[in-house]
């Protein structure tokens, strides 16, 4: 065994009786590692159960199957598989990993695949609300469950295609990235890894910010236009529809600002690489807004969607549980 001169603690192991090659575990106190736990914790287990409520609410009732809320649908699913991953991240915030090798490739796989897919999924959003607040008249037309079906799934599909390309080499050999017992981290060379970035956050979010902002522009052009004069009768329907899919617009353009705010600072490591010049507390606050994103999305739909709170009763009363609960209908505007 080492011996250490006086006064030093022997550094704390991930794997103390592999003591010449296992990883040491970050510096931390236990005040502060039980804190980050449980706040992480927390978060993972909020995550799961409110989305779980939008997965529910959208599958159960027929009146909620509408193609925006497809799109909503999907990225409950991605944000329900990463409250789950985030118990894995728990482990790593110590720097060490006990589920050996295979289990830290696919961990990681499945961790690229779920954001890549939550990040498109952003941009359909945005596309269906440029479509319904920009071209109204098309939007039935452009815009159908089908197509919104079949949309989502070839999102997963590349999604998963892409990050296989991009793992390639951990996903044939697991674990060749690590340099000691208990590590878990992936080594992409530099093409590959601003590809990602590209491919990955900077091409969708600049997407979802034009789309945005020209229905921004629209939506205030249109509400000048409803103020300076009076809605002929006969229009009182289109200028409902019209305010309604504005309101949803404003809904999902909150999503969407949220999903930027963080996704930001993860992106922006990752990028500049920057991510050895941040102390501990600053990486577990970067880990921490990133996977919080997946939380906030239905805590938004409760406060903005009427027709989730109302779903959300209906489901925690156990009312589905009666016959024809189905065919309750939730508002779907507002």
């Amino acid at each position: 065994q080492l011996l250490l001169p006086s006064g030093m603690e022997e550094p704390e192991l991930c794997f103390p009786q592999l003591f010449n090659s296992s990883c040491r575990r970050m510096k931390r106190s236990h005040s502060e590692a039980m804190l980050v736990h449980i706040l992480l914790s927390c978060i993972s287990l909020l995550t799961v159960i409110l989305n779980l409520l939008v997965i529910i609410s959208i599958s159960h009732f027929r009146k909620l199957h509408t193609p925006t809320n497809l799109l909503l649908l999907s990225l409950a699913v991605s944000d329900v598989f990463l409250g789950l991953l985030m118990f894995f991240q728990i482990g790593l915030i110590d720097g060490c990993w006990f589920l050996g090798d295979f289990m830290c490739t696919l961990y990681q796989y499945l961790d690229y695949i779920i954001t890549s897919a939550s990040i498109g999924t952003m941009v359909m959003i945005s596309i269906d609300r440029y479509v319904a607040v920009c071209y109204p008249l098309h939007y039935s037309i452009q815009i159908t469950q089908q197509r919104v079906q079949i949309c989502v799934c070839l999102c997963w599909i590349s999604s998963a295609i892409f990050q296989a390309l991009a793992l390639k080499d951990a996903l044939k050999q697991p674990g060749r990235y690590n340099s000691c017992v208990g590590e878990c981290v992936f080594v992409g060379d530099y093409i590959t890894g601003l590809a990602d970035v590209i491919f990955s956050f900077i091409v969708p979010i600049t997407i979802i910010i034009v789309l945005y902002v020209r229905v921004f522009v629209v939506a205030v052009s249109q509400a000048h236009a409803m103020h300076s004069q009076l809605v002929p009768t006969k229009h009182s329907v289109t200028a409902t529809v019209q305010k309604s899919e504005l309101k949803a617009a404003r809904t999902l353009g909150v999503v969407v600002v949220v999903f930027i705010i963080c996704m930001c600072p993860y992106y922006c490591v990752a990028l500049t690489g920057q991510e050895t010049l941040l102390n501990s507390t600053s990486i577990v606050f970067v880990i921490c807004l990133f996977y919080f994103n997946s939380c906030l999305n239905p805590i938004i739909y409760t406060f903005l969607y009427p027709w989730f709170r109302k779903s959300v009763k209906l489901i925690v009363t156990l009312q589905i549980l009666q016959p024809a609960s189905r065919e309750l209908q939730p508002e779907t505007h507002g």
